[in-house]
């Protein structure tokens, strides 16, 4: 008599092939998902590093160590650690208001924090000329007090601001309304002021929702073109960011000149990125 005791059966071959179609379908929503992320983000980003150093290193350094290519740089950069700290700052307080408070009015500071949303940057830069423009009201009075908005870096630093407004609200106000209020009143009831509850308490609750919105803040203001090339004057050396030195640059037929500056703008998001996600993973 043959013992069955330690022996494992076997499916049959009708058996084997459903497991086998299940297991195949279970995959092919991560297949599809992955194969259009491939097509529409990790090609042409990878397209875009290969045709910057195809013919060498040292073309890329000379289109990066020009004059012009500095300044577009130093002028990106500048836009990004005025506009996004002063997003951050006013979507923190903005979603502390229309989540904790009660007060008349809240819903047109709804609809109005979602207006970037709703209209085209080109329609922003022109109300930012018709606003701040020498011949306005308010465009004049400042120009007659030594400060102009438009075609100045000031101009292209509100036009930044104004688009990427709602990104640090909208990300913060789920959470606030997630954590609730318990902890908040939990720490005032044991003596903290309004201060201290704030940075003890419900600063560190949101801390990854202001940091997601902070994220998606820097790479608006990286990537914005439509508002600021209206407000620039796209003036090389002077009112040029990195976005528009890319156009500048391909209309030259400086494919070099394009795509190194195109390069620089994807490192800047991916660094800002990369670097969110390592704090994330050592806070955990």
């Amino acid at each position: 008599m043959s013992s069955n005791v330690g022996t494992v059966p076997r499916l049959g071959a009708k058996a084997t092939g459903r497991v086998r179609r299940r297991r195949a379908k279970s995959r092919l929503p991560r297949v599809l998902a992955l194969t259009y992320l491939g097509l529409l983000l990790a090609a042409p980003v990878g397209m875009i590093m290969y045709r910057t150093f195809e013919d060498g290193l040292q073309p890329v350094i000379d289109s990066l160590t020009t004059a012009e290519a500095q300044h577009a740089f130093w002028l990106t950069f500048l836009m990004v650690i005025v506009a996004v700290p002063l997003n951050t700052i006013f979507g923190v307080i903005t979603a502390l208001l229309m989540v904790r408070k009660r007060w008349p009015g809240k819903w047109v500071m709804n609809a109005l924090i979602d207006l970037p949303f709703a209209v085209s940057p080109v329609i922003v830069g022109l109300a930012l000329i018709l606003a701040y423009g020498n011949n306005s009201d308010i465009g004049g009075w400042l120009v007659d007090h030594g400060i102009e908005v438009i075609f100045t870096p000031l101009g292209m630093i509100l036009a930044s601001i104004f688009v990427s407004l709602p990104f640090v609200v909208r990300e913060v106000i789920p959470v606030l309304k997630e954590i609730g209020t318990e902890q908040e009143e939990a720490s005032e009831t044991l003596g903290a002021n309004s201060w201290q509850t704030f940075w003890k308490v419900t600063l560190p609750a949101i801390r990854w929702g202001v940091a997601y919105g902070v994220v998606l803040t820097t790479a608006r203001v990286l990537g914005e073109f439509g508002a600021v090339s209206v407000v620039s004057g796209k003036l090389s050396g002077e009112t040029e960011t990195l976005t528009l030195r890319v156009k500048e640059r391909f209309e030259h037929f400086d494919m070099v000149g394009a795509y190194s500056a195109s390069m620089i703008l994807a490192v800047m998001a991916l660094a800002t990125l990369l670097a969110m996600n390592i704090f994330k993973k050592e806070d955990s």
